[in-house]
């Protein structure tokens, strides 16, 4: 029997990652940097990175990382979540650091796991585990083509880039184009990758990797999903034990604690969807159908908390200055992030044998 509860490691680790994002990552500032031309926080990105070794959790040790599971990298995209931080952690130290793990490129590897450069896989925010991505052309060791929706390019240094041949390519981002696509998420900024005979290196297989990349994508970004519905909650239920009406405060209410009580089952049940997909992609235990259950759940958890807070928080929830909408924006833009909870859906119905008529 697997224990999915938190080990003292794990909530050391938490604490450790909350007390760095309290000081580092306020509201205000992630609002102010939103709205600027430079939305990555990359004084915040070099302290997890670099500071505190959390780019390389997901590398074994002789290839330069820590030699960590994909629950202690849950553990940190809890908290990414619940500060909506704006870093490349899910994009890199998760997806790009796991299609690189499929590939023969150790010393891209170890700059990944370093925090020295920032990868990207070059394949559309949107593309489920197993679904069908687009490639570029590649030709005499160049690539030419343009790919579009590619999460955190603009904070990237290496590209990963999948070639209609078959290869997965390492291309310096100096070599190509990146012109921003408008994104719902400021904090997660989209952009469209224009390659123009950009010099490329293979360094392997496309197909396995990103298979490899995007379902570890898939199901932490449950972790992240589980960040933002907790943090909306817990802010919630904070602001309606002090919100007074009718001198009495507004959490006293009937019809509210119905709400709240019915999104804190929801919120549970995701923590329990979102470890048990993190444990089996550590363990490699039935990680397809784990990853696929919770992502087919986690979507609509995230949204429904981020829009109650909106709604309860009245008239300021819907302010700019509040941070109710970072979160709902975040939690709308992840429902289609590696996929949406409907295709996840199809994808365990196949998993498990349990085709629609």
């Amino acid at each position: 029997m697997t224990d999915l509860l938190y080990s003292e490691e794990e909530e050391a680790l938490r604490a450790a990652v909350r007390d760095l994002l309290t000081d580092h990552c306020d509201a205000a500032s992630v609002i102010a940097r939103a709205e600027s031309d430079a939305p990555h926080d990359l004084s915040l990105w070099k302290s997890l990175a670099d500071g505190m070794g959390l780019a390389g959790l997901l590398v074994p040790e002789a290839q330069g990382g820590q030699g960590a599971t994909h629950r202690e990298v849950a553990v940190v995209l809890e908290e990414l979540g619940r500060a909506v931080a704006p870093v490349p952690y899910l994009t890199s130290a998760v997806v790009a650091t796991e299609a690189l793990l499929a590939c023969d490129a150790d010393d891209l590897l170890a700059e990944l796991a370093s925090g020295r450069r920032i990868g990207a896989l070059a394949v559309s925010l949107s593309v489920a585990p197993g679904g069908a991505y687009k490639a570029v052309r590649h030709e005499n060791g160049s690539l030419y083509g343009e790919l579009t929706g590619i999460a955190d390019a603009a904070a990237a240094d290496v590209l990963l880039v999948p070639g209609e041949d078959g290869g997965l390519y390492a291309v310096d981002a100096g070599a190509v184009t990146v012109v921003p696509q408008v994104s719902l998420d400021l904090t997660r900024p989209l952009a469209r990758v224009v390659f123009e005979g950009a010099a490329a290196r293979r360094i392997g297989d496309a197909e396995p990797a990103v298979r490899r990349a995007l379902r570890a994508g898939a199901g932490l970004l449950a972790s992240e999903q589980l960040g933002v519905a907790d943090w909306t909650l817990t802010e919630t239920v904070r602001y309606l034990k002090e919100r007074k009406q009718f001198n009495r405060p507004v959490g006293g209410f009937q019809a509210l604690k119905h709400r709240l009580a019915q999104l804190w089952l929801e919120v549970v049940s995701l923590r329990a969807a979102a470890r048990n997909a993190a444990d089996a992609l550590a363990t490699g235990e039935d990680a397809d159908v784990a990853v696929a259950v919770a992502q087919a759940y986690a979507a609509a958890v995230a949204v429904h908390a981020a829009e109650e807070a909106v709604q309860l928080h009245g008239g300021i929830g819907m302010t700019w200055e509040h941070p109710a909408h970072l979160y709902l924006k975040r939690a709308k833009a992840d429902s289609i992030a590696y996929g949406t909870a409907g295709a996840h859906r199809e994808a365990l119905a196949e998993l498990v044998d349990l085709r629609a008529p």
